[in-house]
């Protein structure tokens, strides 16, 4: 499956905030939008001084829903497309299925650095869902969902200080983690509460309903 390959730090500039794109990086000194606060290009610091039209506010906030969560075009809008199809609000099914994707999870868990390291780690066949293989970064988990590292993956240096590692991070309470059994539980689907980025769903509907 195709992926983005570019640099990650200028995405975090085009919208003007940290993405978390590369993990620990983004927390420290070397993060680009520390280094160069302005947008990528030619016209540099004066790139975001001209106003922005009701267009492109939809567009920049769809493109930085799609970046936080490491999706291509046509990804984010399959996962819109089935956001309208389910009762309720669109915009809030809209990140409920982003949410649950399994290598969002996993990246939400602390058993990844970030979602493009944990969408590596499920392509690889790192993780079972409920006893069984899945290597498929799209896989929405339901509550009750137990999830696991496989046996023959534990030993990896990935996987070694699972403990140490999620004491630096918050996990949501819509996930259970038992990091010496490496295995995590979906308690309940996430709610607004839940959600780790600030996302205007809404603007994004907008942008589909123009």
């Amino acid at each position: 499956m195709s992926k983005y390959i570019g640099p990650k730090c200028k995405l975090c500039r085009r919208e003007g905030e940290k993405l978390m794109l590369k993990g620990e990086r983004c927390q420290t000194a070397k993060c680009g939008i520390v280094k160069k606060n302005y947008p990528p290009g030619i016209h540099g610091p004066k790139g975001r001084a001209t106003r922005q039209s009701g267009y492109n506010m939809q567009l920049r906030e769809k493109q930085k829903a799609k970046r936080i969560y490491n999706l291509l075009e046509k990804q984010f809008a399959i996962s819109f497309a089935r956001a309208i199809k389910q009762k309720g609000d669109t915009g809030e099914n809209l990140l409920k299925i982003l949410e649950t994707r399994l290598d969002n999870v996993i990246y939400r868990l602390g058993m990844a650095d970030s979602r493009a390291q944990a969408r590596t780690l499920v392509n690889h066949g790192h993780f079972k869902v409920n006893e069984k293989k899945v290597n498929i970064p799209s896989y929405n988990v339901e509550p009750g969902d137990i999830i696991k590292v496989r046996e023959s993956s534990r030993t990896s240096k990935q996987f070694a200080n699972l403990a140490e590692k999620i004491k630096k991070i918050e996990i949501p309470g819509w996930l259970n983690l038992e990091a010496k059994d490496f295995s995590a539980k979906v308690l309940h689907q996430p709610t607004k509460e839940n959600f780790e980025m600030k996302i205007n769903a809404h603007v994004i509907v907008e942008f589909y309903s123009r």
